[in-house]
């Protein structure tokens, strides 16, 4: 048992280091290429955030364990709106400024019903996984395309002033580029065999473990970015880091590891209980984010409320596990 643990342990700490290494280093050598800012943000950031959850995924999948690639992808958006918006709404009120992201939320509430309608059989096939795999690049491919022509959106302007803080020479940039993906992946595979060696010793189902641990842990940069990007006021990075990379789990996440390893005999939980939080979620994000007219923001009660779900959600899932 204490070796899985650490391997767990460690494989975070690494996890959450080397992806915000590997997001810094993308980020400056795509700047030194002369991409707009408004396109690094919503393309190679939005990316580099979800690439723990991706690499995770992709290794359970390759290792047979498609269950603990689905429950990060679910769980990871659980946590993203629930915990991390719900954390930094506390902090403070999330203001919803960009055009792009009233645009981004409608879409993603749609990619969770596409995801639910997929696993309505207990199932998700390889068709299906090239579906949202497809989705993925069209997603890449509209991100592009709204970044260059949306000039002006207050969201570039946050994005170009966090941009300013983290200046490296292109040399060092594609240095960390590398060295960040290099330890990503190592310590993504650490992380999951330490996940599934837990999941057995504790009798629990790897879908579990994905949901709590595995998701939580993927989910760490995006908390940390959050936070300080709303103590600075950067709202719309803020919310933007949660919405964008929710989108990527569904369609990239989810998709990547149903290529890798198709997944059939679902555990019914996934329909009745997994997806229509994550969905509710989703819908409450909508309300939230758009119920005071022109000042679209989620309060501090709203704050309240996602954590609330978060903490009940969970004492669920560990109550299950006890009752078992």
């Amino acid at each position: 048992m204490l070796l899985p643990a650490l391997a767990i342990l460690g494989g975070f700490i690494l996890l959450v280091w080397s992806a915000d290494r590997f997001v810094d280093g993308a980020a400056s050598v795509a700047k030194h290429l002369g991409l707009p800012s408004l396109l690094i943000g919503m393309v190679i950031v939005g990316f580099g955030t979800s690439a723990p959850e991706m690499v995770v995924s992709a290794m359970a999948a390759a290792d047979g364990n498609p269950a603990l690639a689905l429950g990060n992808g679910l769980g990871s958006n659980i946590v993203n709106v629930s915990l991390i918006l719900g954390v930094t709404a506390l902090v403070a009120p999330i203001l919803v400024n960009s055009t792009i992201i009233q645009k981004e939320i409608p879409l993603l509430m749609a990619l969770s019903l596409l995801t639910g309608f997929f696993l309505w059989d207990l199932s998700l096939t390889f068709i299906e996984s090239l579906i949202l795999l497809a989705g993925f690049f069209i997603l890449i491919g509209w991100s592009i395309y709204t970044a260059l022509n949306n000039k002006g959106d207050i969201l570039e302007s946050e994005i170009e002033e966090e941009l300013a803080t983290h200046i490296m020479s292109l040399g060092r940039g594609i240095f960390w580029l590398i060295a960040g993906l290099a330890v990503l992946i190592g310590s993504s595979r650490i992380l999951v065999w330490g996940s599934v060696e837990i999941a057995h010793l504790l009798g629990v189902s790897d879908l579990i473990i994905g949901l709590t641990i595995v998701a939580l842990g993927t989910s760490l940069p995006e908390l940390a970015a959050s936070i300080i990007a709303v103590r600075k006021q950067e709202y719309d990075i803020a919310i933007g880091n949660v919405v964008g990379s929710n989108m990527f789990n569904l369609l990239a996440v989810i998709g990547i590891a149903g290529v890798i390893e198709p997944m059939h005999n679902l555990e019914p939980e996934v329909l009745w209980r997994d997806w229509p939080v994550m969905t509710g979620l989703m819908a409450l994000l909508l309300v939230l984010a758009f119920s005071f007219g022109k000042e679209h923001k989620i309060t501090r009660f709203g704050g309240i409320i996602l954590l609330s779900t978060y903490i009940g959600y969970n004492a669920y899932l560990v109550q299950s596990v006890v009752s078992a």
